[in-house]
C-alpha cells in the first residue's frame, strides 16, 4: 500500500510577519513603548516652569525620547532637584530621570509592554 501526499505551504516573509505584528520601527509596539516611557518619566522630569517637561520632541515609534530645550542635556546630568517636587525636597524630579524611572517602574513598564506584545500576537517568552 502506498500513499502520495501532495502539500504546499505558503510561508510569509520575515518582514511581512514583523509588520503584521507591529514590531517594525514605528510599529504599534514601539509606539506604545515610547508613549509609556514618556508617561512614566513625567513625574521625574525636573520642573521649575514646566517648559522642559512640555518640550517633548519625541517622534513616537522612533525608539528615542527627546526633550527640545537648550538645557535638557545639562538638566539630565546635573540637575540638583531644587525645583518644584525636586529630589532635594523629597520629591521625584531631578537628574537622570529616565534611569530613576526605570529603577522605580521598570517591572511595571516591562509588564505593560508584554501585554501589548501579546495583544499584537507576539509569542513572548520571559
Amino acid at each position: 500500500m502506498s500513499f502520495k501526499i501532495d502539500t504546499s505551504f505558503k510561508i510569509k516573509s520575515t518582514p511581512e510577519i514583523i509588520r503584521e505584528l507591529g514590531l517594525q520601527k514605528s510599529g504599534k509596539v514601539q509606539r506604545y513603548i515610547d508613549t509609556a516611557v514618556v508617561r512614566y518619566c513625567d513625574k521625574y522630569v525636573p520642573m521649575r516652569t514646566g517648559t522642559l517637561k512640555k518640550a517633548l520632541g519625541t517622534v513616537y515609534g522612533s525608539g528615542k525620547v527627546r526633550y527640545n530645550t537648550p538645557y535638557a542635556k545639562n538638566n539630565y546630568y546635573f540637575n540638583k532637584g531644587r525645583g518644584m517636587g525636586g529630589t532635594a525636597y523629597g520629591g521625584f524630579r531631578g537628574r537622570k530621570w529616565f534611569e530613576r524611572m526605570k529603577a522605580a517602574m521598570g517591572k511595571v513598564l516591562a509588564e505593560s509592554i508584554r501585554y501589548v506584545a501579546k495583544a499584537a500576537g507576539v509569542i513572548w517568552h520571559g
